[in-house]
């Protein structure tokens, strides 16, 4: 910890006022506006999120916790720690005084995987594709849709099902693309997504506080029963964030 310390002082970044290294979480937490869940047991090779889950009950009861105690009510809660939907949801359970909707769990890398994939296919910038929804559980069930995806190509802003145009890549190749991607990195570095995680974290803090724009973004909210899902459950949906 003390390592990771130096490294972002030797980062010189502008924007960090200060750094206050602890184990104790109601130290770390004591009046907070946002909070990054990412310390959870790590998956490693051969391993699904759910074989996470006994080591990581314990951790997000400790957070949520700390978190009713000391934070702000108002804090905007992102978990990326996995198995996320489900510790966001005992992280929220642990904190009754906050507001179930100020806490979410991370989709927004499998959205920008999502994107990234279909941009590559249409052989565009990855900024020009949007509207990509990843609906369900951060996990090998999720469901990367394009079908309402839009794409700028040639300065002409078109559906991205029909400038792909190849309902069998939209259904099979991209969906399990998106979907075993993490496990691909792990297989590939031997270590699970580290950077593209810690980008997808800023990019949904990022949209929390300051909107979507004419985006949508997709995050792991307390279900309310949309779109039929269950009640009371963390689940992927599409969102808009404005007015923080």
């Amino acid at each position: 910890l003390e390592g990771v310390v130096m490294e972002l002082a030797d980062c010189a970044l502008p924007l960090l006022a200060g750094v206050l290294p602890t184990a104790d979480p109601e130290e770390a937490f004591k009046g907070v506006a946002a909070a990054f869940l990412v310390g959870a047991m790590p998956r490693r090779e051969g391993m699904e999120r759910k074989d996470l889950l006994s080591a990581n009950v314990r951790i997000f009861k400790e957070q949520g916790q700390a978190l009713d105690k000391v934070a702000r009510k108002d804090v905007k809660v992102l978990v990326v720690g996995n198995p996320a939907n489900t510790n966001a949801l005992i992280c929220s359970k642990y904190a009754p005084s906050i507001p179930k909707e100020n806490f979410t769990a991370m989709t927004r890398l499998d959205q920008n995987r999502a994107q990234s994939q279909l941009a590559a296919k249409l052989g565009i910038p990855v900024r020009d594709v949007k509207n990509v929804v990843i609906w369900g559980n951060h996990s090998s069930t999720q469901f990367p849709d394009a079908s309402n995806a839009v794409a700028v190509i040639g300065g002409v802003q078109k559906s991205v099902p029909a400038a792909i145009n190849d309902e069998e890549f939209l259904k099979t190749t991209f969906v399990s693309t998106v979907q075993k991607r993490g496990a691909a990195v792990i297989a590939a570095r031997k270590m699970s997504s580290a950077l593209s995680a810690a980008k997808a974290a800023s990019d949904h803090m990022r949209d929390w506080f300051l909107g979507t724009g004419d985006r949508w973004v997709s995050m792991g909210v307390v279900s309310d029963g949309s779109y039929g899902t269950p009640k009371d459950v963390v689940f992927s949906f599409p969102v808009t964030v404005s007015n923080g």
